[in-house]
């Protein structure tokens, strides 16, 4: 009787499929588990003990919000509270956001949640991306606080008159139809004063997200990596 080869053996693909399907399966509870740590809110105590986290704490609107090119990454990322030549928070320099540099954990998390509500009621991501979900109408928002356009030199805060980022972030987001920037102008969503301030809150935490460099064609902005 011919000896039967292992191939053909359904003994043997049986304990294969059983040894992988054990070992994907604690990789993959490995991966949830190590993604949970790695996507968990930040606190305010990472923040001013210089403390990096890919999604830092509510009180990141504290603090002025870089963006550099990492070279072991190869791929920018958001600097808080300063930067240098690695990419890594030198300091922790305060930014003044509407008057204040001093928002509690409460505050802040308060003012987030305020911003995350508003720009579901008002639907943002039927046009806008954000963190990669949302419609490709209008622009992405993933990175807008650190657009040039809305800085002090940059063509949206004059077009508003206004001295902060900030402020001419929320006085667009009120009257959109006064300041038309594009052929596809955005709608005029009946935007309280407080919820601009929510959504302008939500747009820099937002920015301080590390997403792996995305969106990857940001950082070709001239303006929008190491401030150049």
């Amino acid at each position: 009787m011919a000896k039967k080869s292992v191939w053909s053996d359904n003994r043997f693909w049986q304990r294969t499929a059983g040894w992988v399907t054990g070992f994907a399966s604690v990789l993959l509870i490995w991966l949830t588990f190590d993604t949970s740590a790695q996507i968990s809110m930040g606190t305010d105590t990472d923040l001013q003990n210089g403390v990096t986290k890919r999604v830092p704490g509510p009180t990141v609107i504290n603090y002025k919000i870089a963006y550099e090119f990492n070279k072991k990454r190869q791929h920018e990322i958001p600097v808080i509270g300063g930067m240098n030549s690695e990419g890594t928070s030198a300091f922790q320099e305060k930014e003044k956001f509407f008057g204040r540099d001093d928002w509690s954990e409460e505050e802040a998390e308060s003012l987030l949640h305020l911003g995350k509500l508003a720009s579901q009621t008002k639907n943002c991501m039927n046009c806008h991306t954000l963190l990669g979900n949302g419609g490709y109408y209008a622009p992405d928002l993933t990175k807008a606080w650190l657009d040039p356009a809305w800085g002090p030199e940059g063509s949206m805060q004059a077009m508003t008159s206004k001295e902060t980022k900030e402020e001419a972030m929320a006085e667009f987001l009120q009257n959109p139809s006064q300041y038309p920037t594009h052929a596809r102008m955005m709608p005029n969503l009946g935007i309280t004063a407080e919820e601009a301030k929510g959504l302008v809150a939500f747009l820099k935490h937002l920015s301080s997200i590390d997403t792996n460099g995305f969106p990857r064609n940001f950082g070709k902005i001239q303006g929008a990596v190491n401030g150049k």
